[in-house]
């Protein structure tokens, strides 16, 4: 065929491309650049490595967490003096969560997988100026928070006469511990500007840097130091130790993500170009989502309030904010390994699914995850059911806390234990929502989920006495996300256009639910045999522990096998 003007590219002579057709040209350095970026690049990797990646990192990250917990609970105890720190702990959490927290982990994901579908370059000059934005937005917030500080405090504890050295002791505490705000946003960004691009490894394994120096801290506290189990006998040594050393875990998590980033071929350079360049979707995007965080900081707030107040009224029994802290620390540990593994992992795939408009591709992961996450997710809340106060006890009655003091936070792993199902639930269920970048539904969820713990809470601190008050709070968690549960799932039928699935979902779920409370039932009464036979003591609760957990684990199996349940053999990932 003869080319003409029309056929050939402006600026390229006829016989230079028809020797390019019968002759290889000499291969220079600028076209060896050429042929490497030609090159098909690996594909990423699917959601079943991923989410085993990921879950191993979870694993490690949780395992050395709850060594730290364990060590924080020798050395602080369990009472109002323990509460003083976690509460001064909690804050920058809260402050971060609701200033771009949110938005991070719930709306920006799918927005930069949209980037970088669809910008010429990839979505990199959209990124910049995402990270220069939110780096701005945490370095004045968290200025701001540490001015504000006894006023923040004030919301989370009462300023009183009688409480009064307590919450002067969280002030001081909450100045050192405030600036995490920054350094909890840096692992925010980076770690969605690497989920973006479907590098899911570094954001779960970065976080045992950090327990490894929380560990050092609380090792060398209890080493190094005269333990003060009252608020009135802690020193500013003390105050120093637990602040800066706290503080540094979490920057030292933040800034080894920094190098992944630049591995996966992201270099921050400010940008302040915002005007016109798409942040608005963003933004509008994440109002909801910052509507959606404050619902669950009210309730957060209201119960720290009531929960420190039983501290005050009982301040070594162990029956106020820092057991429910603890408790809730173990609960989630099944959550954090299953779920938000199987969730990183799916919401991009379930980003461009909602984009492509393949819904039913949508409703097929959420239904296979759900039930992927719930062959672990349900004999979990059945053991905490049945096992609670023994492991409890074998891990808290250590240093400051006795075995009187844990026991109430093994009541409260009771109450919260039957909540990790509809609680990973609904996290999964809201998923869909946010994979159509929907985050104004997401929002009146967790409204509902807020009153209705906020108004059982109410009932609780005023209906029954502190030793009791805040483990009914952790069961009222446990109902107010089944109504949450119940609520999402009517809504995301309505804008999926129909179920999950034929009805496995539920089929599976019942399945589940039998043979783990069967198998809950046998491993509680091993356990109880075993603890009436051989007595207290670190060896006898480790024993009996170990009698029970190994008869539920078997019975859970035999009985799931016997129920056929499938999903037991899809573990640890999605196929």
């Amino acid at each position: 065929m003869i080319e003409d003007a029309k056929t050939r590219p402006r600026g390229v002579p006829a016989q230079r491309r028809q020797r390019g057709r019968h002759a290889a040209a000499p291969v220079g350095r600028g076209d060896r650049r050429t042929r490497g970026r030609r090159r098909k690049r690996p594909a990423p990797p699917g959601p079943a490595r991923a989410s085993v990646l990921m879950a191993a990192g979870t694993v490690v990250s949780r395992a050395t967490g709850l060594i730290r917990t364990v060590l924080q609970a020798a050395a602080l105890g369990t009472g109002l003096l323990a509460s003083t720190y976690n509460t001064a702990n909690t804050v920058p959490t809260s402050l971060y969560t609701l200033l771009i927290g949110g938005a991070l982990n719930a709306v920006l994901v799918p927005q930069l997988v949209r980037a970088r579908a669809t910008h010429p370059d990839q979505g990199r000059a959209y990124e910049q100026r995402l990270v220069t934005l939110v780096v701005c937005v945490l370095g004045i917030g968290t200025a701001l928070a540490v001015w504000a500080a006894p006023q923040i405090v004030g919301v989370y504890m009462r300023d009183t006469p009688g409480n009064h050295e307590a919450y002067a002791l969280t002030v001081t505490f909450a100045r050192f511990l405030l600036p995490q705000i920054f350094f909890y946003g840096l692992t925010g960004i980076y770690g969605q500007v690497l989920n973006a691009r479907e590098k899911f490894g570094a954001a779960m394994w970065t976080p045992v840097l950090n327990n490894v120096v929380l560990v050092a801290m609380f090792a060398a506290y209890l080493g190094l130091m005269t333990v003060p189990d009252r608020v009135e006998d802690i020193t500013a040594g003390h105050v120093r130790l637990l602040g800066i050393g706290t503080t540094a875990g979490i920057a030292v998590q933040a800034l080894a993500l920094i190098p992944f980033a630049r591995a996966a071929g992201f270099r921050f350079r400010p940008r302040f170009d915002w005007r016109g360049t798409g942040l608005g979707s963003s933004v509008h995007a994440a109002k909801w989502t910052l509507l959606f965080v404050l619902a669950n900081q009210v309730a957060l707030a209201v119960v720290t309030n009531f929960a420190n107040a039983a501290d005050k009224a009982l301040p070594e029994a162990g029956v106020g904010y820092s057991s429910y802290t603890y408790a809730q620390t173990i609960w989630m540990l099944p959550q954090s390994i299953v779920t938000v593994s199987l969730v990183t992992a799916l919401l991009p795939r379930m980003s461009r699914a909602a984009a492509e408009g393949r819904v039913a591709d949508l409703r097929a992961d959420l239904s296979r995850a759900l039930r992927v996450s719930g062959a672990v997710i349900v004999p979990a809340a059945f053991f905490f059911l049945a096992l609670g106060p023994l492991l409890a006890v074998l891990l808290f009655a250590h240093g400051a806390a006795d075995a009187a003091s844990a026991r109430p936070l093994g009541h409260m792993l009771q109450a919260f234990g039957p909540g990790l199902i509809p609680f990973s639930a609904q996290y999964l269920l809201l998923r869909g929502f946010y994979a159509f970048e929907d985050t104004r539904t997401p929002f009146f969820m967790a409204a509902w989920v807020a009153v209705v713990n906020i108004a059982l809470a109410t009932a609780c601190h005023v209906l029954l006495s502190a030793r009791w008050a805040v483990t009914a709070m952790a069961g009222t968690y446990t109902l107010s996300y089944a109504v949450g549960l119940l609520v999402t799932a009517r809504l995301l039928r309505r804008r999926i256009g129909g179920r999950l699935d034929d009805g496995a979902l539920r089929r599976t779920y019942v399945k589940l639910l039998a043979a783990a409370g069967l198998a809950a039932a046998l491993g509680w009464a091993v356990a109880r045999v075993c603890a009436a036979g051989l007595g207290t003591g670190t060896a006898a609760t480790a024993l009996s522990l170990a009698a029970g957990t190994v008869t539920l684990a078997a019975g859970y199996l035999a009985a799931a096998r016997l129920f056929r349940v499938p999903e037991l053999g899809r573990l640890p990932g999605l196929r």
